[in-house]
């Protein structure tokens, strides 16, 4: 797989060292220092998630279309439809596109809630109910 469809997560070879000089390349990029994009979690009718291997052959799960919400109300967990996104604090374009990302308060059948979880790396959507 090529390096250039991914996203690399390393230091900057542009940055000073403390002394003036700056930082020279000794190796090149490697494989395990690539991440992945963005999952941005979109509004949909059902939930639909994809299985995503890691390094070691671990398998994590990302959401991908979200419909529902494991709703944590007084009396417990309910689970409950998500009815729009009003509000993204990542980003304002975040609620125009339906994308559900940690923080991101919305619109169930129980009134509006909050996301306290991170749906591209759990796998599901949890909400705290707003008073």
């Amino acid at each position: 797989m090529s390096l250039s469809s991914r996203q690399v997560h390393a230091s900057s070879h542009t940055k000073s060292r403390g002394n003036g000089k700056y930082k020279t390349k000794f190796r090149d990029r490697r494989r395990s220092e690539s991440g992945n994009y963005f999952s941005a979690t979109k509004l949909a009718e059902g939930n639909e998630s994809i299985a995503v291997r890691h390094r070691g052959g671990s398998v994590s799960v990302r959401l991908k279309k979200a419909g529902e919400v494991n709703l944590l109300t007084k009396e417990g967990y309910k689970k409950v439809k998500i009815k729009g996104v009003l509000e993204s604090k990542d980003n304002r374009n975040f609620a125009r596109q339906n994308i559900i990302t940690k923080g991101t308060i919305i619109n169930t059948e129980a009134g509006k809630a909050v996301v306290i979880n991170r749906p591209g790396r759990d796998g599901a959507v949890t909400a705290r109910l707003l008073e």
